[in-house]
């Protein structure tokens, strides 16, 4: 219900209740001293149930506007990521072989292209979808769409099994996907496919990127405030990489293809704290869009050939930084402690006085205020700068690291297979706090806090057939 309508049936409220009670009661104890002439004076003890009355009144017209306009808690219920399948598997062998075998291209792109999957820091258990397993891949729109399908109705499946919600409960739908925008839209697939509520509310976001599941996470809390007390809100987050394939031999554009990899996941939002696993705390969204090098860090363009593709700037890292850095500075005051906040307060008073240039910059200690991080998997450089950045141990980005290893740069869904890892493993315990730190084009670094309310029962997910393989031997392997 809406603080519009509140306030509606708070004004009836209050004109009923002045109508009726306040006057009928007015008029019983002023009217005979009015009769009796004016000097009677009217007792304290004659006139206190009208100030009682007042009092209680002005309480529940308090009461109301302070429910009505009071934000909403918004709980996690569930979610469940895309666990694909090991015929979409691609070693870096396979891989590398499909390159040398390419007419398209050039031997100084192959080399580029073996020294980059060397560094990348993934295993050959990532998967790729259908098309890219052609030596010359080529995606249309049949193909575009089959990918989609496969991977989102697969994690709706999946959360509806885990969630046992009704359909008809779904009262917000939001999707995201950068590359693909098809007509209808991923969203109307899901309402067609599903059959859901003909007055669902629906957004389908695109060329966000990487942050782009952080941003509906977002979105989604934002909806539940003004929907009904107890909404769900299903956010499906994806990114169909076959039509964002690059055939030419531009190295920047290059990258994408080395890189990404398939993915996706489905999360069921709600104001009801019934069957939830987390609470959202906190989310902040940092846009540095209006600095052009920021701009065009991650864009979409075409080569001197003509061949679209997405291409990545080599500031990348630095961009990823500040955008980082200002998001601490807007999330910082509200999850830090109080001795936290204090320490950095001096040290920036420090570093204005005079000889004070000096002095470093206090990076705030985040592992007081949170057990676990999703950092995105971007890359091994994405990881190692958030890292130094936050000055984290090894302990705190091994999700990160084991994501990036074993599924590759899932895009927007890469926090949510990291949360995924830390519930396989056993490591999320009752009230632990995760920070999730989404990065994507724009340039854009969102983050989103939660609070732990019921760790899972079980290690299913995309890490029950192979949790057991990842032991601390490996991350040391990974690592060096």
């Amino acid at each position: 219900m809406s603080s519009e309508s509140h306030l509606r049936r708070l004004t009836l409220l209050y004109n009923c209740t002045a109508n009726t009670l306040i006057l009928r009661t007015v008029s019983k104890k002023i009217a005979p001293w009015l009769a009796a002439g004016p000097e009677i004076v009217p007792q304290p003890t004659a006139i206190w149930p009208i100030h009682l009355l007042l009092v209680i009144v002005l309480l529940v017209i308090i009461s109301t506007l302070y429910l009505a306009l009071r934000s909403r808690t918004v709980y996690l219920v569930d979610y469940a990521c895309f666990r694909p399948n090991s015929n979409l598997r691609i070693t870096k062998a396979t891989f590398l072989e499909h390159a040398r075998l390419s007419s398209l291209l050039d031997d100084s792109i192959v080399n580029f292209i073996a020294t980059i999957l060397k560094r990348s820091g993934m295993s050959d258990e990532t998967c790729v979808p259908p098309v890219h397993h052609y030596i010359e891949p080529c995606c249309g729109l049949d193909e575009a769409r089959n990918e989609a399908e496969l991977v989102v109705f697969s994690v709706i499946d999946d959360l509806l099994a885990k969630t046992c919600i009704k359909r008809d409960a779904i009262g917000g739908l939001i999707t995201n996907c950068s590359a693909f925008c098809p007509v209808p839209s991923i969203a109307d697939m899901i309402v067609n496919k599903y059959k859901l509520r003909s007055d669902i509310r629906v957004m389908n976001l695109s060329g966000m990127a990487c942050s782009a599941s952080m941003i509906a996470v977002g979105l989604a809390s934002n909806m539940l405030q003004v929907m009904p007390r107890g909404s769900h809100v299903l956010v499906v987050s994806t990114e169909t990489i076959g039509p964002s394939y690059y055939s030419g031999n531009k190295r920047s554009m290059v990258l994408s293809n080395i890189l990404l990899r398939v993915g996706g996941v489905a999360k069921l939002l709600s104001t009801s704290r019934s069957k939830a696993r987390f609470r959202l705390v906190y989310f902040t969204r940092i846009i540095t869009a209006a600095n052009n090098s920021a701009y065009r860090c991650v864009y979409q363009e075409e080569d001197e050939k003509g061949n679209l593709g997405i291409a990545l700037s080599k500031d990348l890292t630095v961009v990823a930084g500040d955008a980082l850095k200002a998001n601490i500075m807007a999330t910082g005051p509200y999850v830090l402690p109080t001795s936290e906040l204090l320490k950095f307060s001096l040290f920036n008073m420090a570093r204005k006085m005079p000889h004070g240039r000096n002095i470093r910059p206090y990076i705030p200690n985040f592992c007081v205020t949170f057990e676990h991080f999703c950092i995105h998997a971007g890359g091994p450089a994405v990881i190692s700068s958030v890292q130094h950045g936050l000055k984290l141990s090894d302990q705190y980005v091994e999700p990160s690291w084991m994501t990036l290893h074993r599924f590759g740069n899932q895009l927007s869904s890469s926090v949510w297979y990291e949360l995924a890892y830390i519930d396989a493993k056993g490591q999320m315990k009752k009230n632990d706090r995760v920070w999730m730190i989404g990065f994507g084009a724009g340039y854009e670094c969102n983050t989103a806090s939660w609070v732990c309310i019921q760790p899972s029962s079980s290690a299913d997910g995309p890490w029950g057939n192979c949790i057991n393989h990842y032991r601390k031997d490996i991350f040391k392997k990974i690592l060096n």
